[in-house]
C-alpha cells in the first residue's frame, strides 16, 4: 500500500478538500437511478444555478474533468465548417482553439501575449470582422492568473448572432461569475479549484439560446458521452438512462457546493481577495512580481516571476518535500519563468498565505 503524504495544496489545483467534502464522498453508494439520489441530483442543479448566478434550466454536473466541460461546449454548439473565433492569451484559449478545430469548426483567433487581457472592444471589433457562429473566452486564465473581463461582451456579441460561451474553470465560486447579467451562452467550470471538491465533474450552463442552437444541428453531435440532448435527459425530468453517473463524486460536489452557499458568495469572494492581498504584500517585500497584467490579477491564482538565479525545480522540490507545501511551475510560455500560486477555496486563507511566505523565506535565504 503507497502511504499517502500530508500537502497543503497551493498550486493551480486541485485544491485542499473541506473534511465535510471528504465525509460526504464516504457515504453509501446507491443507485444512479435512486430516487433519493434523483432528489439529489435536482438539488444539485438548484446550487449550480445560484453559484452561477443564472435561471438556466440546462445547469448540470457533465461526468469528467473541466476539460470534458470544455469539449461539451464545442461538441454540442459548434457543427463542422462554422466559423469560431477563440480569444487566446494563455495555455487554455490554445486549448479551446484545439478542440474547436477537432469539432470541424474554422478557427480564427485574436491573440494577447501571456498575461495581458483583451480590451473587450478589441474582441467586439474581431466579431465584426470575422461574423462567427461562436466567441470563446477564457475568464480566469489558470496558465497566467490573468482576470479576463467579460461583462461588456454578451450584448454586442448577440446583436451579432453569435453565442458567447466562456471558461470559468478558477474562478466559479471565488470570483464573481454573472451568466445571466453579462449575457454568457454557456459556461463551464471544474469542481477541484475554488469549489474544493476533488476533480471529477465539470459544472455546465447553458442558456435558452445555446439550447436552441443545439436543437437546431443539422446532424448529431459527434461525442455520444458529451451529447447533450440526450445527457439532459438523465438530468431532467425524463430520468432517461445514458450512463451510470459518479454517485459519490455528486455527493462530494452538493456538499461543496452548499458549502460556498452557507458561507455567501459575497463572503467568498472578499476572503479569496483578502488572502491574495496577504500574499502580494509578503511577496512584493521578497521583489517577488506577477506576470500578469496589473489590474488584472487573479486573486485565487498567483501567477508570479521566478527571482533571476532562482532554481525553479529546487525551489519547489523543497517546498513540497521540507514544509509539504505545493506549488505549480509555469505553463507554455512561462515554463521554468512562473511559479502559480494557489490560494483557493478551502485553502484561501491568509494562514496559508503567510505559511508559504515563511516557507519561502528560508528558502530563498539559502
Amino acid at each position: 500500500m503507497i502511504a499517502i503524504p500530508q500537502r497543503v495544496l497551493m498550486g493551480p489545483g486541485p485544491s485542499d478538500v473541506s473534511p465535510r467534502v471528504l465525509e460526504a464522498l464516504g457515504r453509501q453508494t446507491i443507485g444512479h437511478l435512486d430516487p433519493v439520489f434523483l432528489q439529489l441530483m435536482d438539488d444539485i442543479r438548484t446550487k449550480m444555478r445560484q453559484v452561477f448566478r443564472t435561471h438556466n434550466e440546462m445547469t448540470l454536473a457533465v461526468s469528467g474533468t473541466g476539460s470534458a466541460g470544455m469539449e461539451t461546449l464545442f461538441v454540442n454548439l459548434v457543427e463542422p465548417g462554422e466559423k469560431v473565433l477563440v480569444c487566446v492569451n494563455g495555455v487554455f484559449g490554445q486549448r479551446m482553439t484545439d478542440v474547436a478545430q477537432r469539432c470541424g469548426a474554422d478557427v480564427e483567433t485574436i491573440e494577447k501575449p501571456f498575461g495581458q487581457v483583451f480590451d473587450q472592444n478589441e474582441v467586439i471589433a474581431a466579431v465584426d470582422r470575422i461574423r462567427p457562429k461562436a466567441v470563446a473566452i477564457v475568464h480566469a486564465e489558470t496558465s497566467t492568473g490573468a482576470h479576463q473581463p467579460v461583462d461588456k461582451l454578451g450584448e454586442a456579441i448577440h446583436e451579432r448572432g453569435a453565442l458567447l460561451l466562456l471558461d470559468c474553470v478558477t474562478s466559479l465560486g471565488g470570483l464573481p461569475v454573472e451568466i445571466d447579467h453579462w449575457g454568457i451562452d454557456a459556461a463551464y467550470s471544474g469542481t477541484q479549484k475554488c469549489l474544493s471538491c476533488p476533480p471529477g465533474l465539470s459544472p455546465v450552463t447553458l442558456s435558452p439560446r445555446a439550447v436552441q442552437r443545439l436543437e437546431a444541428r443539422t446532424r448529431k453531435v459527434q461525442s455520444w458521452y458529451l451529447d447533450l440532448s440526450m445527457v439532459r435527459q438523465y438530468w431532467g425530468q425524463e430520468r432517461f438512462y445514458h450512463h451510470t453517473a459518479p454517485i459519490n463524486m455528486l455527493y462530494g460536489l452538493h456538499e461543496a457546493l452548499a458549502i460556498a452557499l452557507e458561507e455567501g458568495l459575497e463572503k467568498r469572494f472578499s476572503r479569496h481577495r483578502q488572502a491574495h492581498e496577504h500574499l502580494k504584500t509578503g511577496l512584493r517585500d521578497m521583489g517577488i512580481t506577477y506576470v500578469s497584467q496589473e489590474g488584472h490579477h487573479l486573486p485565487m491564482l498567483n501567477a508570479v516571476k521566478i527571482p533571476p538565479g532562482v532554481d525553479d525545480l529546487k525551489v519547489r522540490g523543497r517546498l513540497l518535500d521540507d514544509y509539504g507545501i505545493e506549488i505549480g511551475g509555469g505553463l507554455g510560455n512561462f515554463k521554468g519563468k512562473a511559479w502559480r500560486i494557489g490560494l483557493m477555496g478551502h485553502g484561501a486563507t491568509k494562514r496559508n498565505a503567510e505559511m508559504l511566505l515563511s516557507a519561502l523565506r528560508e528558502i530563498l535565504k539559502a
